[in-house]
């Protein structure tokens, strides 16, 4: 295992209460994420730093891009398109008689269609954490009719990462179990199955948000007091450990004109105004150069 010397750069002071789903828009060549307390869209150019921000209806639970330039948003149980600053248009409701659930994790997959993940709502009224009391996510797909499909009936205490990987492989995590999972995707059913532990039991933190390198290795961002990234190889073993300064890595996505720039957001949420004075940077934009490259951006459409 290799901790190298990969230094990780300041970028943004977003101050995001939960900084979640990073992607890079290879067209505008601008980063885009959400803010899941804060009910807000990031656009911002790491060239330049020029930066805009949206707000949502509701939770911003997770952001992908669409083909005709667009972006596909979750909410706190919509799926919507909307086209950067214009009004939102549902597509889609995930468990509509189930008020105690929200979305989570959200990504654009191979094939054009929208994979999200739900699980019991942490979220209280006053925008205050709640804790989980039980395994209610599950992951579905959305096409770009707006039909929902549950893709398995396993159950997740927090659906997190989804990334796809060589031989029609598809990982995701359960963070509450701090435990990475793979999965046989069957492209013409629209199912996963064969379900297989992948990565688990990391002793810092726990496992949030993913993204793939063109290596087929998965960087995984370490939640929840991990301060940092692991990347791990095709086999499910632990390859290299990217330190950060702070600690509780979100998301993350390889972007820049040659996609060899590591991007990752952060979260301060639960965390106490003295830890926040003391560690300044939760919740803002970081960069990692890992001497690795990355991959396109799939779109919804």
């Amino acid at each position: 295992m290799d901790r190298g010397e990969m230094q990780a750069i300041f970028v943004l002071d977003a101050r995001d209460v939960v900084g979640e789903s990073l992607v890079w828009d290879g067209d505008r060549k601008k980063l885009v994420w959400v803010d899941i307390i804060r009910r807000r869209i990031h656009q911002l150019d790491p060239d330049t730093l020029d930066h805009q921000s949206w707000q949502t209806p509701d939770l911003a639970t997770s952001i992908g891009l669409c083909r005709d330039g667009g972006a596909i948003v979750g909410l706190r149980k919509d799926v919507a398109l909307w086209d950067f600053g214009k009004t939102f248009r549902t597509i889609a409701t995930i468990e509509p008689d189930s008020p105690d659930t929200r979305l989570n994790e959200g990504v654009v997959a191979p094939d054009g269609s929208f994979w999200v993940g739900t699980m019991e709502n942490n979220i209280g009224p006053d925008d205050l954490p709640r804790d989980i009391s039980r395994d209610a996510g599950r992951i579905y797909r959305v096409d770009t009719n707006g039909i929902v499909e549950a893709l398995s009936a396993d159950r997740f205490g927090i659906t997190n990462t989804m990334v796809w990987t060589a031989n029609d492989t598809f990982v995701t995590a359960d963070t509450t179990k701090n435990q990475i999972f793979r999965y046989r995707w069957d492209r013409l059913q629209s199912r996963i199955t064969d379900r297989r532990l992948f990565f688990s039991d990391f002793p810092r933190g726990l496992p949030d948000g993913s993204c793939m390198d063109a290596e087929g290795y998965v960087w995984n961002c370490r939640v929840a007091g991990g301060g940092c990234l692991v990347r791990i190889s095709p086999d499910g073993a632990l390859d290299k450990v990217a330190e950060l300064p702070c600690s509780w890595p979100t998301s993350c996505a390889f972007g820049g004109e040659n996609f060899d720039t590591l991007f990752v957001t952060s979260a301060r949420f639960t965390m106490s105004e003295r830890h926040l004075q003391a560690n300044p940077h939760e919740g803002g934009l970081f960069a990692v150069r890992t001497g690795i490259r990355g991959t396109p951006t799939n779109r919804f459409g």
